[in-house]
């Protein structure tokens, strides 16, 4: 693999990459989210399919090539991970947290900096609700990011690692940002009125939700 050695010129000290990665041994997802003058951009997401790679350590080893490779191509200063959620399924755990850990190493092995955040917390920070579903998290971050339906991908995996990249910024950015864009969910709500009242099913329901909660 050809490594780029290209180094960031000084364009603006407020312009940042975070790689957003949603952790998986059968479909791992990634988001790269571009922060310029205060404003967050979509770059890119993906994800990284392993479901004919039936060796655990093969699909370890791919994992972590692919990310070397995202890190090459986007040069992130930063990595946002979601954090393995808990369960009862103790294998399950198991294969999360060793996807995770071969996605720290990559980060680790080219000097950037990781920041972890549980799924909950993720959720809070994009839509306001920590139990909110993953498509409402993907069509919100849709909005949000101005993301056209072509750039959208059916696998969830992609925007929750979005989202997770996304979470990152808003985390960091609030003692930095004082107006632009849409900082959150009720942000954007405030800013955008006309279309949300045309959304339809779960989404207009937390829409109608949010803009009640902020409009007080």
């Amino acid at each position: 693999m050809k490594i780029n050695t290209v180094r960031k010129s000084s364009q603006s000290i407020r312009e940042k990459v975070i790689l957003g990665i949603d952790p998986g041994t059968n479909v791992l997802g990634y988001g790269v989210v571009r922060v310029k003058n205060g404003r967050a951009t979509m770059e890119a997401m993906g994800v990284i399919d392993l479901r004919k790679v039936n060796d655990v350590y093969l699909k370890l080893g791919r994992i972590y090539e692919r990310i070397i490779g995202i890190i090459e191509s986007f040069l992130p200063d930063e990595m946002a991970i979601e954090a393995p959620f808990f369960g009862k399924n103790v294998q399950s755990m198991l294969k999360l947290g060793r996807a995770q850990g071969v996605a720290i190493a990559a980060a680790i092995s080219r000097d950037i900096p990781i920041h972890e955040y549980a799924p909950l917390k993720i959720k809070m920070a994009i839509t306001g609700n920590g139990q909110a579903s993953k498509e409402q998290v993907a069509g919100i971050l849709q909005r949000l990011l101005s993301i056209p339906d072509s750039s959208m991908l059916p696998y969830l995996d992609a925007t929750d690692a979005l989202a997770a990249a996304y979470c990152h910024y808003l985390q960091e950015g609030k003692e930095e940002r004082s107006g632009g864009g849409a900082r959150s969910w009720k942000d954007f709500v405030k800013q955008n009125g006309s279309r949300v009242s045309g959304m339809t099913g779960p989404q207009q329901k937390l829409a109608e939700a949010l803009c009640k909660k902020s409009s007080k």
